[in-house]
Parts: structure tokens; C-alpha cells; sequence
């Protein structure tokens, strides 16, 4: 390697050390995580997948056809991007308290960003609203998610749920409910009436923090 390269990465690691992280390039700091002594690994990595999307869903076997990089620096690499997701969506509890669309964002936001299909989840509460464990249901297409309300009443009897919150992203970026979205909300508000399980909500994600709330805009 050039010796121009060689002598960035520990430049790099020297101002995080120095407490100035906004001076470091995303390929350093992508080389750095992956152990590399420059940046040019970071650099290809990144060419294959771009902040914000590409690297958020990168994947071990993506990482692993670039060239130096095995299994124990993939799995560092994805570690850091999950920290990154949970500090994103820590609310400052051992168990984030769900009780408003806001909070529902904050907690799921992050993750969704840049997903390129839909995801649906649920959010199994306690009594006090308190989260149990994020559901996942259902992976859909680009502009569809396939739900059956027994999938996500399953383990939401489990996990003794007292009620749920639904929530699911739109990759256009756009959150308006589709009349598909209304149907299917209204059909797992009379599962859980059932079941004893109240459907609180049923949050859309889009772009940028906006959302729309199902309860909200009377369609529940």
C-alpha cells in the first residue's frame, strides 16, 4: 500500500481518541472497526454499501466477499451497526414505555431507515405500556406487507401480553394509510377483542421521522 494510506488510519484513530469523531471519513471509520491499517477496505465497503441504506441492511456474507474481511470482522462491523440502532432507539429505561405515535417512532425509526420493502411489527405491552419484546410478523414486497392476524396473536398470548401497538414503515417515504393498511387494522382490532389483546394503535413510518397514526386519524 501507498505510504500516504497506510498513515491515515492512525491519524483516524488518534482524533476519535482526541474526541473530535466529526474529522474522521466514513472509510476510515469503517476500516477502523474492521481492523484494517487504512482505509481503502473502508472505501470499497462503502462503494458497495452507501450510507445511510446500503450499510445499515448490509448482511455477514456481504462483508465477507470483500477481500481481508472473515467472519470475526464482519460480525464486529455488525455489531457497531447495532448499537448504533439501539442507541438510536433507547429511550433511557431498561424497558422503553410506549404511549404516544412519538414513541412508537422513536423506537422503530431508526431501524426501518432505509429498508427497501415493507416490514410490519408488533410492540407486545404490559398493563403499564411497558415494552415486552418487538414482534417481528411479516417481511412484504415494496409497496405490501402479507399479515395474518393468528401469526402476530400467537406470540403476543406467549409473551402474556396485555396489549399490542402495530407499526410498519412505507419505503416510499410516504406514511398515509392505504386502504389495504385500514382493512387490515380493523381486522386485528377484532382479533384481539377476541383474544383479549387491544390493538392501541397502528403506526405507518416513513421518511424522515414522519408518521401517521391509525388511531389518530379515526380509522381504528
Amino acid at each position: 500500500m501507498a505510504p500516504r494510506l497506510v498513515g491515515q488510519q492512525p491519524a483516524a484513530r488518534e482524533l476519535l481518541l482526541d474526541g473530535r469523531p466529526d474529522a474522521v471519513s466514513d472509510a476510515a471509520l469503517v476500516a477502523l472497526v474492521l481492523g484494517e491499517t487504512d482505509e481503502e477496505l473502508g472505501r470499497t465497503v462503502l462503494r458497495e454499501h452507501p450510507i445511510p441504506h446500503g450499510l445499515w441492511r448490509v448482511r455477514a456474507e456481504d462483508l465477507c466477499m470483500h477481500g481481508g474481511v472473515g467472519p470475526a470482522r464482519a460480525a464486529s462491523l455488525l455489531a457497531c451497526l447495532e448499537l448504533g440502532r439501539r442507541t438510536a432507539s433507547w429511550t433511557g429505561t431498561g424497558r422503553p414505555h410506549i404511549s404516544t405515535p412519538e414513541d412508537v417512532v422513536r423506537l422503530c425509526g431508526p431501524q426501518f431507515a432505509g429498508m427497501d420493502r415493507e416490514y410490519f411489527w408488533a410492540l407486545a405491552l404490559t398493563t403499564k405500556n411497558q415494552l415486552i419484546k418487538t414482534i417481528e410478523v411479516s417481511i412484504g414486497s415494496l409497496n405490501a406487507s402479507i399479515v395474518h392476524p393468528r401469526e402476530l396473536f400467537k406470540e403476543a398470548v406467549r409473551l402474556s401480553a396485555a396489549s399490542v401497538v402495530v407499526v410498519h414503515n412505507h419505503p416510499s417515504g410516504d406514511p398515509t394509510p392505504s386502504g389495504a393498511d385500514t382493512q387490515l387494522t380493523r381486522r386485528l382490532v377484532r382479533a384481539g377483542d377476541v383474544l383479549g389483546i387491544e390493538v392501541l394503535d397502528h403506526v405507518v413510518i416513513g421518511d424522515g421521522g414522519a408518521h401517521a397514526s391509525m388511531r389518530e386519524l379515526g380509522l381504528m
